[in-house]
């Protein structure tokens, strides 16, 4: 005879899982709870990656390849020069700013620019190196300082650089709500043009060169908001006392330049100056320490492979902050 056959009563194969505490997946429908369960545990170990990331780049930035940073001050440059000249010539507002301008600083008793002038002027050679000085030494000087951070001071890039981009973001604001005419374009002013008056090349502030440049976006000065950026990153992070003094006399020096050339007032030179400070300032509160206090090898390249070597820390010589 055939073997028994074990009879359940309906309700049985429920009462057994309710006691398994299992489930009853019906044929052919799939299990979606733990796949939703996974899903949302990739997403939220995702997200903590990214925040963790990011918390190590804050405390701990590393070099961006030179790839991608080339790329990246390449698209910048682009959208910045985009920006500046698309800004509305505004001839009327801008000569209207600058007759304020002028007549606040006599108030104040320190309207010297027409003076300076007219002064260096005079001295042919010296006007005409001011004014090849103003056309392209501001270029040659922040791409430098750049260069030199990245390779000597790769711990200390990613946030020096950063400081010089929300500079350069902010004088953009200020070059869109307040067009500014420089000295040298005020009606009834009587500055001198000196790139007109000794026929230099270089300069798109007048010439050819200013159909295809923004004649007003003279507040804040550039100029001074770059090189103050390399004086200030030179006297803080190079070994040598002469250098670090040739640092502070750059900007120095592009003051008188920008002055004597009556590209712009003094008080575009303290906007300049201003914008400097607000970069410094926010890129404390993104990374949590001065640009100048990280290390001057990235974290994650002090402690290689067995048998690799690591580069010497130098010290930071007016003592910035911590190497650590």
């Amino acid at each position: 005879m055939g073997e028994p056959t074990e009879i359940q009563s309906p309700g049985a194969e429920r009462a057994t899982t309710a006691r398994g505490g299992g489930s009853v997946q019906s044929p052919g429908r799939p299990a979606d709870g733990p796949a939703d369960g996974a899903g949302a545990s990739t997403a939220l170990r995702g997200a903590s990656g990214v925040r963790a990331w990011i918390s190590a780049q804050r405390q701990h930035p590393a070099r961006p390849k030179v790839v991608f940073e080339l790329a990246l001050i390449a698209i910048s440059y682009w959208l910045y020069s985009l920006v500046r000249n698309a800004v509305p010539e505004q001839a009327s507002a801008a000569e209207r700013n600058a007759f304020w301008v002028w007549h606040t600083e006599q108030g104040l008793g320190v309207a010297v620019e027409r003076s300076i002038n007219h002064a260096v002027n005079s001295v042919t050679w010296l006007i005409v190196g001011m004014n090849y000085y103003y056309a392209t030494l501001h270029f040659i000087m922040t791409i430098g300082v750049l260069v030199w951070l990245y390779r000597c001071h790769p711990g200390r890039y990613a946030a020096s650089r950063t400081v010089l981009f929300i500079t350069t973001g902010i004088a953009l604001v200020g070059f869109y709500f307040y067009p500014l005419a420089p000295p040298r374009l005020m009606t009834d002013g009587h500055f001198i043009d000196t790139v007109a008056v000794h026929h230099t090349w270089g300069s798109l502030a007048s010439g050819p060169g200013a159909s295809v440049s923004n004649q007003f976006a003279a507040m804040p000065s550039m100029h001074i908001g770059w090189s103050s950026w390399c004086g200030l990153t030179i006297f803080f992070l190079a070994e040598r006392k002469w250098v670090r003094a040739l640092g502070l006399a750059y900007p120095a020096a592009t003051l008188m330049v920008i002055i004597s050339t009556a590209n712009h007032f003094w008080m575009d030179a303290v906007g300049g100056a201003v914008c400097l400070a607000i970069g410094f300032t926010v890129t404390r509160l993104v990374y949590h320490r001065w640009a100048y206090q990280f290390p001057q090898v990235p974290v994650a390249r002090q402690s290689p492979p067995q048998g690799a070597s690591v580069p010497e820390q130098r010290p930071t010589p007016v003592g910035a902050g911590s190497r650590q």
